[in-house]
């Protein structure tokens, strides 16, 4: 088998990428990684709370491994640290690194440019695939999935749970999956969970912040470098 750490976002593509390695007899998944936003407890981007990530891993069943880096790390302090952290794994005869992706070429040419640093491969499930067919097998897996932040112009969309009506009224040159980094969710239910996670919503507030050029945020490189207005819905466990 092939010891591998999984790239854990909490949200949609994370979920079904895991449960597509799951699946996989050669694939030895032997912790969950998350990023987290240290000054907020908070998943990195995503804004969802360090509770529900703990509950999430509790029900998956896999050890999670927490990367808590300052709020707004610059380049060199977030490689810094990652390359600590996967020196850290490799020690442990870890050998691939898994993630989400779905089409962002240089995303995945930085990951496999900094895993190769310290002698590890990249594994990614969902490469290449159309994103239509993607949200479709994730809904018809009985995945369950809310709309935790959004870019400031798809306010309407946050803290909505993802069907087939709030797919279809999606803005034109909207990727379903968000795979722009338009969108970032939180998955509640599932197959790869042996129970549902029960969560109620909190308050909703817009944040503008302007993020590093090609900092990693377990989905997205963001390559522009004006200021991003991002909408989050709190989300608590109830």
């Amino acid at each position: 088998m092939t010891p591998c750490i999984f790239n854990w976002s909490g949200g949609k593509d994370s979920a079904l990428a895991l449960y597509h390695c799951l699946q996989n007899p050669d694939l030895d998944i032997r912790y969950l990684v998350t990023t987290i936003n240290d000054a907020a407890d908070r998943i990195s981007m995503h804004g969802v709370r360090t509770e529900l990530l703990l509950r999430q891993a509790e029900e998956i069943g896999l050890p999670l491994y927490q990367i808590r880096l300052p709020e707004m790390p610059g380049m060199q302090e977030y490689d810094a640290a990652m390359r600590r952290h996967l020196a850290h794994f490799k020690s442990e005869g870890i050998s691939h690194s898994v993630f989400g992706d779905i089409f962002l070429e240089d995303l995945k040419n930085y990951r496999d440019a900094r895993l190769a640093e310290v002698g590890m491969t990249g594994i990614y499930p969902l490469w290449k695939r159309d994103t239509h067919e993607l949200i479709g097998e994730f809904l018809g897996l009985g995945f369950g999935t809310v709309i935790a932040c959004v870019r400031e112009r798809l306010e309407k969309f946050v803290g909505r749970e993802m069907g087939e009506e709030l797919i279809a009224g999606l803005p034109d040159g909207v990727d379903v999956c968000g795979e722009n980094g338009e969108f970032h969710t939180f998955t509640f239910k599932g197959p790869i969970f042996k129970n549902d996670i029960r969560y109620k919503t909190g308050v909703k507030v817009f944040k503008e912040y302007k993020a590093p050029k090609n900092n990693d945020d377990n989905c997205v490189i963001n390559t522009d470098t004006k200021p991003d207005g991002f909408w989050y819905q709190d989300l608590m466990l109830a």
